[in-house]
């Protein structure tokens, strides 16, 4: 069973900085596609960044485009997602999400193992 285990959200200022990190168990998490995608309230959830298996080919949705980096360490069974100079806009419960294929593929419901989300708010 895939389990998917988010950590490292919370409150900060417009400006700072958070390091999220998912932690992945029950397959071999380097054969697969991960990615980090946020549900803002009323809002549908997006894709926020996507990255390959081999951590060779990224996505990253326009809106944090030159702030936000995602890498994974295959060796920790680990994915991240590096924010910098949050905005308020950024405000949104972040999830970490993984395919059920090798396929590359960046939309969210081509994502079939979900982690819990942890949320992530950026004061003005």
């Amino acid at each position: 069973q895939v389990q998917l285990v988010e950590s490292g959200g919370g409150l900060v200022q417009a400006g700072g900085s958070l390091r999220l990190s998912c932690e992945a168990s029950g397959r071999t998490f380097s054969r697969y596609a991960m990615g980090w995608f946020r549900q803002a309230p009323g809002k549908e959830r997006e894709t926020v960044a996507a990255i390959t298996w081999s951590g060779g080919t990224t996505y990253y949705a326009d809106s944090v485009k030159g702030r936000f980096t995602i890498s994974r360490d295959n060796a920790k069974n680990t994915v991240y997602l590096q924010m910098n100079s949050l905005k308020p806009e950024d405000t949104a419960v972040y999830y970490c999400a993984t395919t059920r294929t090798t396929e590359w593929v960046t939309r969210p419901y081509d994502y079939h193992y979900w982690g819990q989300g942890t949320q992530v708010t950026v004061s003005s």
